[in-house]
C-alpha cells in the first residue's frame, strides 16, 4: 500500500470504531467502473451535478426547515414525494408507514436497484431547525443526518432524466421514516417485509464523508426498564417499597454482570442513557424508569446481555419486596424497544466491489465499516446492500450546533450515481 494510502485509511480509523485494513479492490470491477465514467452520458450527468449545485443546497436547506421529529415524518415526507413527482418518475406513492418511494423503470425491469436516504432527525418536535449561515457553513439540527442525502436523491433523479440515462434495472428511490433512535429502522423494516416491495439491492446514503463503505451490520437491542410502586411521603410513608431504590440496585447489578461479561470476547457495548421518574424530593417515587442501548458485533451476545439485564432487574426487585417493611411489593415491566440485527456481507459481493471500484476513482482510498443504518435490515437478511457518506464536511451530529460545509459535495452526488449505476446497468 502507498505511504499516502496507509496514512488516510489510519485516519480513518481514528475516526471510526469497526474499521478494518483497506479491501482489495478486484481489476474487473476497477475496469468495468472506468468504462461506466467514459460513457458520455455519464460525463454529462456528472457536469450537470456540478451544475445543479446551488439548487442542491437550496433544497438541502428548505427540506431541514422541514421538521422530522421520530414518529413525525409526514410534513417532510410529503414534500419530498411532490419532488419525486415534479422530476416525473414513473410512479409515486407513501406507503403505509410513511416511506416515500419512486419508481424509475428500467428498460429490462428484470431487478430493482433501490436507494435510500431517512427522513427522520432525532431531534423532537418544536426544535428550531431555521438553518444559519456563518462563512459558507450552514448549521441547524439534522443538516447532515440525514437531510442533505434527500437532496442528494432529488439532484441524482434530475440528472438522469436530464441527460436521457437509461438503466437496465429498475430504481426505487426511497426516503424512509424511523431510522434513527425509538423509530428501530420501522420504515425499511416495513421495506423488506414478506410481500414487501422487489429490492433487489440496496444502497444507503447516511452521514460521512467519501471513503465509507459500510457493508457490515451493528447490531443493538434497547429495553425500557419500568418498576412500579405504590408512591407516598417520604415521612409518613416510610418503609413502602421504593421504586428508585430497585432501579438503582438493578443497575448496579447489571453494570457489574455487563462489565465482567464485555471485558473479553467480541466487542459489545451497553449504555444506560436514561433515567426518570418521581415527581418531588419528599415522595416516594409509583414509578422508576430507565433506558438501555446494548451493542454487538456478534447476535449471540446481545442475547446473553439480555439474560444478564433479566437478572440484575429481577434479583433487584426481589431484594427489595424482601426488605420493605411496609405495603403492596413492586412490580416490574421490561419492554424491549429496539431490535436492529446485526450481520455483514463479504467484500467480494459484487455491489460492494462496485463501491470500492468507484469510491477510487475520486481519488479516495475506501475503507470497510460496521454501522448501525437502514442497510442493517437488507444485511441481516442476505441482500446486497452498502451505506455510503454524504459527502462534505460536518460535524456535531444528533447536537443543535449539527453544521455541514459545502467542500466539493457534488462528489458525494455523483459518486452515488456511479455506484446506482454500476449496480443497475445502463443501456
Amino acid at each position: 500500500m502507498h505511504r499516502f494510502s496507509l496514512l488516510l485509511l489510519l485516519l480513518s480509523c481514528n475516526q471510526l470504531s469497526f474499521c478494518q485494513e483497506a479491501p482489495v479492490i478486484e481489476k474487473q470491477y476497477i475496469k468495468a467502473t472506468q468504462k461506466l465514467v467514459k460513457n458520455k452520458k455519464v460525463q454529462k450527468a456528472f457536469e450537470h451535478i456540478q451544475r445543479m449545485d446551488p439548487i442542491t443546497m437550496e433544497r438541502h436547506i428548505e427540506l431541514t426547515e422541514i421538521e422530522a421529529p421520530p414518529f413525525k415524518e409526514e410534513k417532510r415526507g410529503l414534500v419530498f414525494a411532490d419532488y419525486f413527482r415534479t422530476l416525473k418518475l414513473d410512479t409515486v406513492w407513501i406507503d403505509e408507514v410513511g416511506n416515500v418511494l419512486g419508481m424509475l423503470k428500467g428498460s429490462e425491469g428484470k431487478k430493482t436497484v433501490a436507494l435510500d436516504a431517512h427522513l427522520d432527525t432525532v431531534f423532537p418536535e418544536g426544535t428550531d431547525v431555521k438553518v444559519r449561515i456563518k462563512n459558507d457553513t450552514l448549521f441547524a439540527p439534522g443538516i447532515g443526518d440525514d437531510t442533505r442525502a434527500l437532496s442528494m436523491l432529488l439532484t441524482i433523479i434530475e440528472s438522469i432524466k436530464a441527460t436521457n440515462i437509461q438503466p437496465k434495472d429498475n430504481i426505487l428511490f426511497v426516503g424512509t421514516v424511523g431510522e434513527e433512535g425509538l423509530g428501530d429502522l420501522r420504515g425499511v423494516k416495513h421495506l423488506f417485509r414478506e410481500n414487501g416491495p422487489q429490492i433487489d439491492s440496496w444502497i444507503a446514503i447516511d452521514g460521512g464523508e467519501i471513503g465509507r463503505v459500510n457493508n457490515k451490520g451493528l447490531g443493538s437491542y434497547r429495553y425500557r426498564v419500568t418498576f412500579k410502586g405504590p408512591g407516598g411521603h417520604s415521612w409518613g410513608a416510610f418503609g413502602l417499597a421504593n421504586p428508585h431504590h430497585a432501579l438503582g440496585e438493578a443497575i448496579s447489578n447489571f453494570v457489574t454482570a455487563a462489565d465482567a461479561y464485555t471485558a473479553q470476547g467480541p466487542k459489545t457495548s451497553y449504555n444506560v442513557g436514561v433515567v426518570s421518574g418521581g415527581t418531588s424530593i419528599n415522595s416516594i417515587p409509583f414509578e422508576s424508569i430507565m433506558e438501555i442501548d446494548i451493542r454487538s458485533i456478534e447476535p449471540s451476545r446481545l442475547d446473553a446481555m439480555e439474560a444478564l439485564l433479566e437478572k440484575a432487574v429481577n434479583a433487584a426487585l426481589i431484594h427489595q419486596n424482601e426488605v420493605k417493611r411496609q405495603g403492596p411489593d413492586l412490580t416490574v415491566f421490561v419492554d424491549k424497544i429496539g431490535n436492529r440485527p446485526s450481520g455483514e456481507l463479504s467484500d467480494g459481493l459484487p455491489l460492494i466491489q462496485r463501491t470500492l471500484a468507484a469510491t477510487t476513482y475520486f481519488g479516495t482510498q475506501p475503507y470497510l465499516t460496521r454501522g448501525s443504518t437502514d442497510s442493517n435490515i437488507p444485511i441481516s437478511k442476505g441482500i446486497p446492500a452498502v451505506t455510503i457518506g454524504r459527502g462534505g464536511k460536518g460535524g456535531k451530529a444528533h447536537s443543535l450546533d449539527e453544521w455541514w460545509l459545502n467542500k466539493e459535495g457534488h462528489k458525494a452526488i455523483q459518486l452515488a450515481l456511479l455506484i446506482l449505476l454500476s449496480e443497475s446497468g445502463i443501456k
